[in-house]
């Protein structure tokens, strides 16, 4: 879907960093690293009809959906990091945890009912996974045949949290089960979880 590879990815981010850390955004960012290789593989099955439901690390998902670096540039330095919508595109993230998810299935059993050919993919992060949000909308929609894929981009931490030490757990609920509508990557990111490490942001 683009000409977008690891390097070119990355320097992105990092100019949105030295913005950032420069205070030319004003507003909360959060930054993606190391993940560069499995989202460009997962967006290899991604046609530019199928629709994208991200949470507030999207840069990179827009960039693959197509959304051209200057409208997204522009978009970032006005505070819609942590919420980047762009229908045009058929892309949307939301800023709140599992906000995308609900709207995501309801967008893919309108999909199967108009027996369009579209499909949905949902992002979302490893502690987000966990939630009953969650659960219910992989669970509803595995029972319902319905077109989506739910990608959970695993980097072991809730804000500055491990994620696996909240559950006492070794392995996470997508580890354990065999929903067929669920993939995963794990990734160490570079980067906080928001912010770009060098300027106090709240």
């Amino acid at each position: 879907m683009s000409n977008w590879d690891s390097k070119s990815m990355q320097h992105f981010e990092n100019e949105i960093a030295e913005l950032f850390n420069k205070g030319l955004i004003k507003y909360p960012i959060h930054l993606s690293s190391n993940n560069e290789t499995a989202l460009l593989e997962i967006f290899t099955g991604i046609t530019r009809d199928d629709w994208i439901f991200c949470s507030w690390r999207s840069h990179y998902h827009c960039l693959l959906k197509g959304v051209p670096i200057e409208v997204l540039k522009e978009a970032i330095l006005h505070g819609k990091s942590i919420a980047l919508c762009f229908p045009e595109y058929k892309i949307f993230s939301s800023a709140i945890v599992a906000g995308q998810l609900a709207i995501a299935t309801g967008t893919a059993m309108s999909i199967k009912k108009r027996g369009a050919k579209e499909k949905v993919w949902c992002f979302l992060g490893d502690m987000t996974s966990e939630t009953g949000m969650a659960q219910t909308c992989i669970r509803f929609a595995m029972n319902h045949d319905l077109p989506i894929t739910f990608v959970i981009e695993d980097n072991n931490i809730s804000v500055l949290t491990d994620t696996r030490s909240v559950w006492n757990t070794s392995k996470l609920m997508y580890e354990l089960s065999e929903f067929p509508n669920v993939l995963s990557y794990k990734y160490r990111n570079n980067y906080p979880h928001a912010g770009a490490g060098k300027r106090v942001q709240f």
